[in-house]
């Protein structure tokens, strides 16, 4: 089976965030059994940089760039076959892929993603001399969503298509005026089509023209079918309901295993745990903390939005230190956020570390540095980094919402016992339940041999990739017995 996978960002070519992570790592796993997996992406500088045995396989006359589009073809450091699309003009820009040097996004990003979503469809047709067409068009969040539009508003054979929501609540929402311009037909505007509420909904095409949908955990699947989980798109996702898969995302742990990362300071697997604290006083050092042995150090790798819950996490990290907790967090976002925990920094110098952005090998340090990692999500549609946190034994605390309801095991005395405890879980979206949280950890974190138990637990579970590519290649072979 020939399927091509079509995103906006692929590690480690380019990343934004876990996005790039499960467009890398899919179709790598897929081809490990036997799948003829292959990706597109846009050629951004750091692409076109960063792959191997970059060629030219044809110019594309597209709508929408004076010069042309130059199809080129690559390797990505997996051995993955990489088309790329090559419009300067489109994608030849420093930075972000989605935003400008003023923090927005680029003006044009319906058109950037339009021509994506237009080469997957030329990839996918029928020119009667391709050597190589896909059986299905695998495309991931509303960056992909036309292809879909494209493939089955241009009539005739076509690939199946495939829609990953990796995060329902961003859309890809612009004017209705730009329909022409996106070479759109007048009868896909209607709310059975991609109109969403008098808008052109990029997500709202895919989800409606694709054969299947997927997201990224079970439990997400269900709560994105709900009023308060659907984002206005619920209603659709319902009536869909039979072609919508949950299918969790795995981890490549051969970029994330704590016994063989590059990055650390001290390499260690479940049976060396102790060589674990050489790599907590590298990061307190590192973050500008207190090097103390016997303060538990919570770690948080994330954007920064109320989203994800860090909202509650300004108002909880005092108590914390009070009690001796240390806290080190790097990530970005909304401004008053950054502000916010650059305060606690100034406030509680040798407790509070920041560092505003982000740094790939960092994100790894943290990981194996921190006793605990933080995801106080309020919404997370899977979650990597709680998967990163249980294989270096950092033990995941979570809100019980998608993936990470599906991932984490709560420490509940009974769960320790038998060995099936994972980490921390909490319900509703309060400061007051996630310092209960929190304040469980460090009574077990006082426990050292049962917080070992729980890190060995941890370490044991399997989020490999292959049971979740065995998942898409039956979700993929399903399409083919509808017809």
């Amino acid at each position: 089976m020939r399927v091509l996978h079509v995103a906006s960002e692929v590690y480690p070519l380019i990343k934004t965030g876990g996005l790039a992570d499960v467009a890398a790592a899919l179709p790598a796993a897929l081809m490990r059994i036997g799948v003829d997996a292959r990706i597109l992406v846009p050629g951004y500088p750091a692409v076109l940089d960063k792959l191997a045995d970059l060629r030219p396989v044809r110019t594309l006359a597209d709508p929408w760039t004076t010069g042309g589009t130059v199809l080129m073809k690559g390797t990505t450091p997996d051995g993955v076959p990489c088309y790329v699309v090559d419009a300067p003009e489109m994608y030849g820009r420093p930075g972000n892929p989605y935003l400008g040097p003023d923090g927005k996004d680029w003006p044009d990003n319906h058109f950037r993603f339009a021509l994506l979503s237009w080469t997957a469809a030329w990839i996918a047709g029928d020119d009667g001399g391709r050597r190589w067409r896909p059986d299905v068009v695998h495309g991931h969040d509303w960056q992909a969503g036309l292809a879909p539009a494209y493939l089955t508003l241009g009539g005739g054979p076509r690939a199946a298509t495939v829609l990953t929501i990796h995060n329902i609540a961003y859309q890809g929402l612009f004017p209705a005026s730009l329909l022409g311009p996106l070479q759109l037909p007048a009868s896909s505007f209607s709310v059975d089509g991609l109109e969403y509420y008098d808008q052109i909904g990029f997500l709202k095409a895919g989800l409606f023209y694709s054969d299947r949908i997927t997201t990224v955990s079970p439990t997400y699947a269900e709560e994105i079918q709900s009023p308060d989980g659907g984002w206005g798109l619920h209603g659709l996702l319902a009536s869909r309901a039979g072609d919508l898969w949950g299918i969790l995302n795995g981890v490549d742990y051969d970029v994330w295993s704590p016994d063989t990362d590059p990055h650390i300071v001290q390499r260690y697997d479940a049976g060396h745990l102790d060589a674990k604290a050489a790599n907590k006083s590298a990061l307190q050092a590192e973050f500008r903390l207190d090097v103390r042995a016997d303060a538990p150090l919570f770690g948080v790798v994330s954007r920064l939005t109320p989203m994800k819950g860090f909202d509650l996490l300004l108002s909880a990290i005092p108590p914390l230190v009070e009690q001796g907790a240390q806290f080190a967090l790097l990530g970005s976002g909304e401004g008053w956020l950054e502000d916010g925990f650059r305060s606690l920094e100034e406030q509680f110098p040798g407790q509070v570390g920041v560092f505003l952005g982000y740094d790939e090998p960092l994100s790894h340090r943290v990981q194996a540095g921190c006793d605990v990692i933080l995801l106080p999500s309020r919404s997370e549609p899977c979650g990597l980094i709680q998967l990163y946190g249980l294989r270096y034994g950092t033990l995941p605390l979570v809100r019980r919402a998608g993936g990470l309801a599906d991932t984490v095991a709560d420490a509940q005395d009974w769960a320790i016992d038998r060995g099936e405890a994972t980490g921390f879980v909490f319900d509703n979206a309060s400061v007051d339940e996630l310092l209960w949280a929190c304040r469980r950890a460090l009574a077990l974190w006082r426990e050292p041999e049962r917080w070992r138990s729980v890190q060995r637990a941890a370490m044991a579970r399997d989020f490999s990739w292959t049971a979740s590519a065995r998942r898409y290649l039956d979700m993929y072979r399903s399409v083919y017995a509808d017809d």
